[in-house]
């Protein structure tokens, strides 16, 4: 009897030792999974051959790459571990593995930095960590921050902001112009306002004599053939505006508008791998057609949550970003589809080719600014939350604003 008692003693102790060594090896599993979610040799890079592809050929990738620790990549970006650093990581990985499914259309990137670090990095579909993305509409910001930039190295002042566009652009004939011309301001075209009214086939016919539209001669043919410049025609309206403004650009800076932000803004923030194409009237495209790596849409992001300031160095005068991210149009100024309200994002504002909006999580409205490109290109920021969204789709299933109000924002709520 003794000795079958010893020995169901010693079975007993034999199983709970193999269950507590399956136990650790389990937990050592799941640890080193978070630690090292994808080693550096797995991350998702476009081929010297796939780079030169139009991005519509990009080969889809055969599965998601999900990181909740990035990878420090000496660009500027610091980088952290999601869960311990902040945010709920099982909301996130699980909101990214719907993303990975298709359940929100085709994304190609999803970051998320917190409290200034990276901590949560994924790619999709066409997405890759070195591939610049089409920024669409998103182009809008960083014309906006070259503008900052003029200020702060003394091109520009705060002041002329406020002046007439034209008193910039010396090589204009002011009596070519329609009445009320001078009512377009700096600030007029940086929210959208410049009041000149065009129709798609005036320009497209216009743009047709590419000897007139070169240089100033752009805005020449357009102050001679819109409708008068009025109070009323002077309401927001979704249009060419950002093209005025880098024609200010490039008429205050030394050089080029082109080598000017490649220079001062590009060169500075480490930012290399990009697209940045030509308008028409040979400067460089003002509102679309520019092409970001995921990574440097992160960099102009924290370029904006931190004042202006990069590594150190105020780029961008604080007070210009103050005035860019904050509601200068609003909800009420406009009857733009754009504004419209949509489930948990309300009061849909405008600032310098910035868009506002109060996003709602539990019973709180937390204020955000972003740039919006078509289908989904988005930096979000959250400064309540210290927190930036970086997102690149090529087709959307879901207001991307909706889903950091509905998804992302719980996560980070304490």
């Amino acid at each position: 009897m003794r000795k079958r008692h010893s020995l169901l003693i010693l079975v007993l102790v034999l199983f709970a030792q193999a269950c507590n060594t399956k136990s650790q090896q389990i937990n050592d599993q799941d640890s080193s999974s978070v630690k090292d979610t994808h080693p550096e040799q797995k991350l998702p890079k476009a081929t010297a051959a796939e780079a030169k592809l139009p991005f519509r050929d990009i080969p889809e990738l055969k599965e998601a790459f999900i990181a909740t620790t990035p990878t420090a990549k000496k660009d500027g970006i610091l980088v952290g571990k999601l869960g311990t650093d902040g945010g709920n990581k099982e909301v996130i990985l699980k909101l990214a593995q719907e993303i990975a499914d298709g359940k929100h259309g085709n994304f190609d990137s999803f970051l998320i930095a917190h409290k200034g670090k990276l901590l949560f990095e994924s790619y999709y579909s066409r997405g890759r960590i070195n591939l610049p993305h089409p920024q669409a509409s998103a182009t809008k910001v960083y014309t906006s921050m070259a503008v900052g930039r003029a200020i702060q190295l003394g091109y520009l002042t705060m002041a002329d902001l406020d002046k007439p566009l034209v008193s910039f652009l010396k090589d204009l004939d002011s009596t070519k112009f329609v009445k009320g011309a001078e009512k377009i301001t700096l600030h007029k075209a940086l929210t959208m306002r410049s009041g000149i009214r065009i129709s798609k086939k005036q320009r497209e016919e216009i743009e047709k004599d590419t000897a007139q539209v070169k240089g100033q001669g752009l805005v020449q043919a357009w102050l001679k053939h819109s409708t008068p410049i009025t109070t009323e025609s002077q309401r927001f309206l979704y249009s060419f505006d950002p093209d005025l403004v880098m024609q200010v650009i490039d008429a205050v800076v030394p050089g080029t508008a082109q080598d000017f932000i490649k220079k001062e803004l590009l060169d500075k923030m480490g930012i290399t791998n990009y697209h940045w194409k030509t308008d028409v009237s040979g400067l460089p495209e003002a509102g679309w057609r520019v092409s970001m790596t995921s990574r440097d849409m992160m960099k102009w992001g924290i370029l904006a949550a931190n004042q202006g300031k990069w590594n150190g160095e105020q780029l961008v005068p604080a007070a210009f970003v103050d005035k860019a991210i904050h509601r200068i149009v609003h909800h009420n100024d406009s009857d733009d589809e754009n504004f419209s309200d949509d489930g948990n994002v309300s009061n849909m504002g405008y600032g310098y080719f910035w868009w506002q909006a109060d996003l709602k999580a539990g019973n709180k409205n937390y204020f955000s600014t972003s740039a919006q490109g078509g289908s989904g290109q988005c930096i979000i920021l959250i400064d309540e939350l210290d927190l930036i969204v970086v997102t690149t789709v090529h087709q959307l299933k879901i207001s991307v604003l909706k889903m950091t109000a509905d998804r992302i924002l719980p996560a980070f709520i304490k």
